[in-house]
């Protein structure tokens, strides 16, 4: 899913012309920790650091010293949860103003798995900035 995810980022950016400093956050969900630094290489090689503005829906949702989440867990649940508990009122308090939310997933197929073929992924983006009607 870190592909998936570094894909999405940098096309965000060539469409856009932004670039990492005009963002608060750069938020994925859920590609843990290993999949975080996987990200952060993999954007990193296009010439982008995110290392200073990413998180990571499912490290911040998780414990690591009490839970085995090194690879992540269900990257909607934690997308969902985190965006609606924590970035979404973080923007309406105004403690962030430009958000790049980007939440990840699996596109399951029991035939794939079956046949031993890759699980193919997906990420999707969805730019938020603060504006005077939230709230």
């Amino acid at each position: 899913m870190a592909a998936a995810a570094a894909d999405t980022i940098l096309t965000h950016f060539a469409d856009t012309g932004r670039t990492p400093p005009e963002f608060d956050l750069i938020v994925t969900g859920d590609l843990g920790a290993v999949g975080s630094e996987l990200l952060i290489d993999l954007v990193g090689r296009k010439g982008h650091d995110i290392s200073k503005n990413h998180r990571d829906c499912g490290i911040e949702i998780y414990d690591p010293k009490t839970q085995d989440t090194h690879a992540g867990g269900s990257g909607c649940g934690c997308a969902a949860v985190t965006f609606a508990a924590k970035y979404y009122e973080e923007l309406k308090s105004g403690k962030i103003n430009r958000i790049l939310f980007c939440p990840t997933g699996a596109l399951m197929s029991p035939t794939s798995a079956q046949q031993g073929q890759s699980i193919p992924s997906i990420s999707h983006a969805v730019e938020l900035v603060k504006t005077g009607i939230l709230g």
